[in-house]
């Protein structure tokens, strides 16, 4: 019975966690960019662990508060938050509603599987507003450092482009 209740406190700790959102994309949540990587259950209570995006993402204090505050709200905590470089986050941990929650927003999602391919660019990059693939990078950063800025020759919009890695 200690194993179940054990069971079901990590799934209720996991479904509020998962609802924690990127404050630098407020559409997503930390479960739709996969940064969100393990809920378990101890004597101390509950230890979550999330991977960055970059090693170096200024949001991640954000995002780990937040996590503590939600769990604590919902009266699982307290919590232990441990972020986890290893192994590194990549965009194949987006999932596919994550995917279609960036391109609504304005956003186009990376590809799936890019695999080492990031390393160079990407290949093909539609637009979101038109779906146009006539596009162009005008600069390595967008609005944040895990985003390129990207022009559409279609509609002539500017627009963000989830960096793939």
């Amino acid at each position: 019975m200690v194993a179940a209740d054990s069971e079901a406190r990590r799934a209720a700790a996991w479904q509020v966690a998962s609802t924690v959102v990127d404050p630098e994309i407020p559409v997503l949540s930390i479960a739709d960019l996969g940064v969100l990587r393990a809920v378990r259950v101890g004597e101390a209570g509950i230890e979550v662990e999330i991977t960055p995006t970059y090693s170096g993402c200024p949001a991640m204090n954000m995002i780990a508060l937040e996590i503590e505050l939600a769990l604590a709200k919902a009266g699982l905590g307290p919590a232990k938050i441990t972020t986890v470089l290893s192994p590194a986050w990549t965009t194949d941990w987006m999932t596919d509603e994550g995917r279609q929650k960036l391109r609504d927003y304005g956003i186009a999602p990376p590809a799936k599987a890019a695999g080492r391919r990031a390393l160079f660019g990407a290949d093909v990059v539609a637009c979101p507003q038109c779906g146009s693939t006539d596009t162009a990078e005008i600069a390595a950063f967008g609005s944040t450092s895990c985003k390129s800025l990207w022009r559409c020759a279609a509609c002539r919009e500017p627009f963000d482009y989830f960096k793939c890695h």
